[in-house]
């Protein structure tokens, strides 16, 4: 499959897949040109929404979700929240990162932040169950109910 992508400032650095068999395409902290000498810092417990200056033309019936770096996530602490990039959002992507580390962590310009990878998807519609028992009829293989945390390991 092929995908589009244009860059929203001329600086910004293109995606790069590092491996061809690599599932995501690795992006990068791609600040306007005026931010270029600024480095960006997440404090512990806090977070940053990070641009990357691309924009992405996501087929209709496929997303593309924003995944951690195996690498940033492990060594660095930094985590990624708010992931879901749908078909037609045609704006900036920009990476939510947030700091669940003890340590000051400083990003600086083109570092790699994150990684997206394209999804199908599959499209629903919701209907309500007024009675509100949802397995009477079963349409899963489970039959769990409504056990929540650690249920299944009693």
């Amino acid at each position: 499959m092929i995908s589009e992508y244009a860059l929203c400032r001329p600086m910004a650095k293109p995606p790069e897949r590092a491996n061809p068999s690599d599932a995501g395409l690795d992006v990068f902290y791609s600040p306007a040109e005026k931010d270029l000498a600024k480095k960006l810092t997440i404090h512990p417990g806090e977070g940053a929404v990070i641009p990357t200056g691309l924009r992405f033309g996501v087929p209709h019936g496929y997303m593309l979700e924003v995944k951690n770096r195996s690498s940033v996530a492990a060594k660095r602490s930094l985590i990624v929240g708010a992931c879901v990039v749908d078909s037609g959002y045609d704006g900036e992507v920009f990476v939510n990162l947030h700091n669940i580390g003890k340590q000051l962590q400083i990003i600086k310009p083109y570092e790699k932040i994150a990684q997206l990878v394209m999804v199908p998807v599959v499209h629903f519609r919701a209907t309500e169950n007024i009675v509100g028992r949802l397995y009477d009829d079963p349409i899963t293989i489970s039959d769990r109910g409504d056990g929540a945390l650690g249920s299944t390991d009693e």
